[in-house]
């Protein structure tokens, strides 16, 4: 490695693909700007690769000059665009830019994202069976329980990381962002409630919790007397779980991570349209899971 530290200051010689991988796993937003087609005179050939992370730095090269300050503005309105992934810009280089090559360039910008978050409070049967099938579609899971006896590495194999904290304490060390999803599903009532207050005030993606309609009900009438706004309560979504008739856990986990699956694919209302705790959220998934499995978690 050089004197200048290509980690710290990109520029167009940095390998795109280690700070691709790095982007990824720091989950900093990146737009990657592919050249896929080219015709004619231009200054790159196709596969040529340009990286812009969300703070402005760019890494690697689509050509330089013109062209490429065209690319990064595209790449700049992509990062800006709500539900959109991906964008495909054809450029002529003399009519659109001014430039002398003649020639025509296709560049392909698709968003970077990291990988979703899920963060399961409660190590129980549910929490147990939620977490490997949550990491066998892509999410990176993490327990959070502060009962030694199941809050263990072995008991969670596939999870990121499990912790043995109190919730309530784990909670400033996750750094639940707009892409992580939590799930409460914790042994003791007193607990959820706890959690789920203060879920409430992160920019989680979703916060759902674990339970009967009747613990939905109890816990809204608490939360509304401690004066929270009906818009935040919105956001909570119980009974959490798509209505499949589900009964053991691995079934109710089945059931709760169709609900993830559904908001990360934008196919299960969000909370501007009734999916938390609203008449049309609720109808849409299932009631509870059945009271004896709902009690076992603290249902």
């Amino acid at each position: 490695m050089t004197d200048r530290d290509h980690f710290t200051n990109p520029d167009a010689t940095a390998d795109v693909y280690e700070w691709l991988a790095r982007a990824r796993r720091e989950r900093v937003a990146a737009v990657l700007a592919t050249v896929v087609e080219v015709t004619g005179s231009a200054p790159q050939v196709p596969g040529a690769k340009l990286l812009l992370l969300a703070d402005g730095r760019a890494a690697g090269t689509v050509g330089g000059g013109a062209f490429e300050r065209r690319v990064l503005e595209e790449a700049q309105s992509l990062a800006g665009a709500d539900g959109t992934a991906s964008r495909l810009v054809t450029l002529n280089l003399t009519r659109d830019l001014g430039m002398c090559c003649g020639g025509e360039m296709r560049v392909f910008l698709e968003r970077v994202l990291g990988p979703e978050r899920l963060v399961v409070f409660g190590a129980g049967h549910i929490g147990r069976a939620l977490c490997e099938a949550a990491a066998a579609v892509g999410f990176e899971v993490t327990v959070v329980d502060e009962r030694e006896a199941w809050a263990t590495a072995g008991r969670f194999p596939a999870a990121l990381r499990v912790l043995c904290e109190e919730p309530e304490a784990a909670l400033p060390q996750l750094g639940i962002d707009a892409a992580t999803y939590c799930v409460v599903a914790t042994h003791s009532h007193p607990l959820d409630q706890a959690i789920v207050t203060a879920l409430l005030a992160t920019p989680a993606r979703l916060v759902g919790m674990v339970g009967s309609r009747t613990k939905r009900a109890k816990f809204l009438m608490r939360l509304r007397a401690r004066g929270m706004a009906e818009e935040t309560l919105a956001r909570l979504r119980t009974p959490l779980g798509l209505e499949i008739g589900a009964v053991t856990p691995e079934e109710i986990a089945v059931s709760i991570l169709a609900e993830l699956v559904g908001v990360r694919r934008g196919v299960v209302c969000g909370e501007a349209d009734g999916g938390g705790s609203g008449e049309l959220g609720r109808a849409r998934r299932r009631g509870a899971a059945t009271e004896a499995a709902a009690q076992e978690e603290g249902g």
